[in-house]
């Protein structure tokens, strides 16, 4: 599989190190990922057997630093419509998600627009304030989504102080587009629909301007949730020093922080430092140098950026795991980067201002390309592309519809003893009306095929990070399970493994390890009985969970 650490040791003359084309798995039976570089690496070229299949489907918004990560690869632009691995394109209609084939990836997630929309973001948000309380969920402005919310805003605005700001954008632009300030009731645009929302008019200031944080956030998985962080961003300033003054609303160098707005203006200035404090964009890491100068625990504000970016994506949760379920082949074919703007008021909380599903990867500027360039390639290495057989490529793509209509035709085969075995459990543990630590750390005391299996992706998928930092889950995950609309058994899962192995990573792994010697990941080990057993607490569970109204066919759909 040609996968060897290094096929040549760089001498002082070469100017690239030369890299493997597969990154190996940390565990046997595993197969490896496609290897992704940075510019100052080259990667060795697979066989042509094998190099054939590196084919990247091209659209017309694949961004050039896509197209220069996965060429150093070897890919070659698709000229099929079904014979690519990769692509990096628009957002689609959810049914049209099921034309991906099991060996190909697309950058989204259907339903993810759940929070990629304006009006939805906070739509979400709002109905987990009141479900969850305000103390929870108080990091966004106060909104409201017109044509429908109008006697709500009209209410708010009359309660509200006479030199109160509102701003207004369209729901679905970026960029910017069609966003103003105001401050009287007749400044409302007629045309609908809009958000409106009271406007942050005090700030976080740096020389005289205010500005915005642009955080990158991967999720590579939503059922167990895997969400990561860059750790490295950008800050995004006004053209013009703030101003509280009525009469500069309507400079919009003034009052937003768009790098396409702030462009325009002849006074802005660029930054090709990443290191630099300098010029209207930052580097994130700039940033918190520049505050920890001043005497700012920058640690706790990222601490609390974290926390936001976990409870937004868990808001969209429900919708897209019901979508993918419905439409997407497997989990390997989706993966999504969102970019967060969050900004920081004048006591250093961070608040958040959108969501974006497809979040400006263009470089302008040297910043743009080092700190992009970098996260990018990460990225693709933390997505795990696998090489798939040739066989899966050159087979005419099924619909699920069509695959759906062939099974209904066959005699139904009965449930296998792994199967039945792994329902139960992941029932036992979803169906406990007051669980507790001591209740939810017993799922690791006997792991089914699938927990393994799940166990041995997330651990494999941490080992490929780069400059990610995983948000979750994590050892403090557990107490956001009581956010998610419904509990999800996989997220109980990996969250009890970081609880008892993020102190010994290393036993945690010699323990995979011995399971995939086994061929626990695929289901293809030894009988289940010789092996192991499920407590017989699971199978006297059973009764008393389907008179709790759980009929077989509900048990089957359980976690």
């Amino acid at each position: 599989r040609n996968c060897i650490q290094c096929l040549a040791q760089p001498t002082e003359a070469q100017e690239k190190v030369l890299k493997p084309a597969l990154v190996c798995s940390l565990f046997p039976n595993v197969p490896p990922t496609i290897y992704f570089s940075t510019r100052d690496e080259r990667v060795e070229k697979l066989p042509w057997e094998q190099r054939k299949l590196l084919r990247w489907k091209m659209c017309a918004v694949t961004p050039n630093i896509v197209k220069q990560t996965v060429g150093r690869s070897h890919f070659r632009v698709s000229k099929k419509s079904s014979d690519w691995l990769g692509c990096w394109g628009h957002h689609m209609k959810s049914p049209s998600f099921r034309a991906i084939r099991e060996h190909q990836k697309l950058n989204h997630f259907p339903g993810s627009f759940q929070i990629g929309r304006k009006d939805r973001l906070w739509r979400n948000l709002l109905k987990m304030q009141a479900r969850c309380g305000k103390k929870e969920f108080n990091f966004f402005p106060q909104s409201f989504i017109l044509p429908q919310d109008i006697k709500l805003l009209r209410k708010a605005w009359e309660e509200g102080a006479s030199r109160q700001k509102w701003i207004v954008k369209p729901p679905a632009s970026a960029r910017g587009i069609g966003i103003q300030v105001i401050h009287k009731w007749s400044q409302l645009p007629k045309r609908r629909p809009l958000l409106v929302q009271r406007y942050l008019h005090k700030p976080y200031l740096i020389g005289g301007k205010k500005f915005d944080l642009r955080i990158y956030v991967y999720v590579t998985c939503y059922d167990p949730l895997r969400v990561y962080l860059f750790k490295d961003g950008l800050v995004r300033f006004a053209s013009c020093k703030y101003s509280s003054s009525m009469k500069s609303l309507s400079n919009k160098f003034v009052h937003l922080t768009n790098y396409s707005v702030n462009k325009k203006n002849t006074e802005y200035k660029s930054n090709s430092d990443e290191t630099a404090c300098q010029g209207h964009k930052w580097a994130l890491k700039a940033l918190w140098s520049y505050l920890t100068q001043k005497g700012v625990n920058s640690e706790a504000i990222w601490e609390k950026i974290k926390d936001i970016v976990i409870k937004t994506i868990i808001a969209s949760e429900p919708y897209v795991n019901s979508l993918v379920k419905m439409y997407v082949r497997r989990p390997y074919c989706c993966h999504e980067l969102f970019g967060f703007d969050i900004m920081l008021d004048e006591n250093l909380k961070p608040w958040i201002l959108e969501v974006n599903i497809s979040p400006s990867l263009h470089s302008n500027s040297p910043l743009d390309v080092s700190i992009k360039g970098q996260m990018i390639r990460d990225l693709l290495n933390l997505a795990g592309f696998i090489l798939p057989s040739t066989d899966s490529v050159a087979s005419r793509p099924q619909t699920r519809s069509g695959s759906t209509c062939s099974a209904l035709k066959e005699k139904p085969k009965p449930a296998s003893e792994h199967f039945i075995a792994e329902k139960m459990k992941k029932a036992y543990y979803l169906t406990q009306k007051i669980p507790d630590q001591d209740f939810y750390s017993s799922v690791l005391d006997i792991l089914t095929p699938d927990d393994v299996r799940i166990l041995v992706e997330t651990e494999d998928e941490y080992s490929r990070r780069g400059q990610f930092e995983r948000v979750f889950p994590t050892h403090i995950s557990m107490r956001y399970l009581r956010f998610f609309e419904q509990p999800r058994y996989f997220n109980i899962l990996v969250t009890q493994w970081e609880l008892k192995y993020c102190l010994n990573k290393r036993k945690g792994l010699e323990l995979l390890k011995n399971w995939c010697v086994k061929g626990y990941h695929t289901g293809a080990g030894t009988d289940l009985a010789q092996t192991w057993s499920l407590p017989k607490s699971f199978f006297l569970q059973k009764n008393s969970i389907q008179s709790n109204g759980f009929s077989k066919l509900e048990l089957g759909r359980l976690g």
